[in-house]
């Protein structure tokens, strides 16, 4: 099968599209023929070791000193289930399925094998493959993270980085629950924020932008870029703040992913889709997502069409 090796920490020419041997399902695995994946920030920070000096050595224990042990990188997939291992119970072949992969990665490959009982769900009915790629890594980050500030009960929201993957998922999830939601990113996004729900839109590029916030039930910073002093400014007596740096990883959880299945086919949240780049051209995706600045998600479609 094809797969992208990445052949060492580096820039995105380490990412190099090999040959290898396909994988074959253990007894609790689904084998999935990809079609669609996609680059996230936590994809480039691996091929590139982008950590602070001191997790590299830590980081190096755990993943690998010269490259990572697992080379095939990608945390995110969405394709068909082609085989099943003997015990698998709940998927069968010819499920459309997406999926987080975790520490074994392997979305950027023709084939990989997910454990049924890990975070993997049949896909939306009304979703693409494509669209389907979008919704893992942001729905659950932003799940995660928003419970951390009880949104159940927020009425007011402020979303640091709202037009990322993880900040664009918030904004709509955040609207989900009937919050207020105030909304921070560059001005040539506003147009796309509203479009997801936000109520006030605020341009971070612009000096004194902090006098346009005021006060919140719930702060998030889905960038990790805010400074939490200035961020805790706007909370209210009794408000929180949550952030995805500093915080510890998301959780990966089976029933966010039917979660996000019953926001998506209801039409509460939709995919938002900055670009996408054949298997290929996979460097050329890591290289943009290096310059920052996307919008919501850059995929990558596996599957030849040819």
């Amino acid at each position: 099968m094809r797969a992208v090796i990445c052949t060492a920490y580096g820039p995105p020419d380490v990412l190099q599209l090999q040959v290898v041997d396909k994988p074959v399902p253990k007894d609790f695995d689904l084998l999935i023929k990809v079609h669609t994946t996609a680059v996230h920030s936590g994809d480039r920070r691996l091929r590139a070791l982008d950590v602070p000096a001191v997790g590299k050595l830590p980081m190096r224990v755990v993943i690998g000193f010269k490259a990572p042990r697992q080379p095939i990188l990608g945390v995110v997939l969405a394709g068909e289930v082609v085989e099943t291992g003997r015990r698998v119970e709940h998927f069968k072949v010819g499920d459309r399925v997406y999926a987080l992969t975790g520490m074994r990665f392997g979305g950027y490959a023709e084939y990989a094998c997910v454990k049924e009982s890990k975070c993997v769900e049949l896909m939306p009915q009304n979703a693409s493959y494509v669209e389907a790629a979008y919704l893992p890594f942001g729905g659950t980050t932003a799940l995660h993270f928003l419970r951390k500030v009880s949104i159940e009960q927020a009425k007011t929201v402020l979303i640091y980085g709202a037009s990322g993957a993880v900040g664009s998922m918030a904004v709509q999830i955040a609207k989900y629950y009937g919050a207020h939601v105030t909304a921070v990113c560059r001005e040539r996004n506003f147009e796309l924020v509203r479009s997801l729900g936000a109520d006030v839109v605020v341009d971070h590029t612009k000096a004194g932008y902090d006098n346009d916030l005021t006060m919140y039930d719930a702060v998030f910073d889905a960038a990790g870029k805010i400074d939490k002093r200035m961020a805790r400014k706007h909370m209210s007596d009794h408000g929180k703040f949550s952030s995805v740096a500093g915080q510890g990883v998301s959780s990966e959880r089976k029933e966010d992913l039917t979660f996000l299945n019953e926001l998506f086919e209801s039409g509460h949240v939709r995919a938002v889709i900055d670009s996408i780049y054949p298997l290929e051209d996979i460097a050329s995706a890591h290289r943009y997502v290096d310059a920052g600045g996307k919008v919501g998600n850059v995929i990558v479609t596996v599957t030849r069409t040819d």
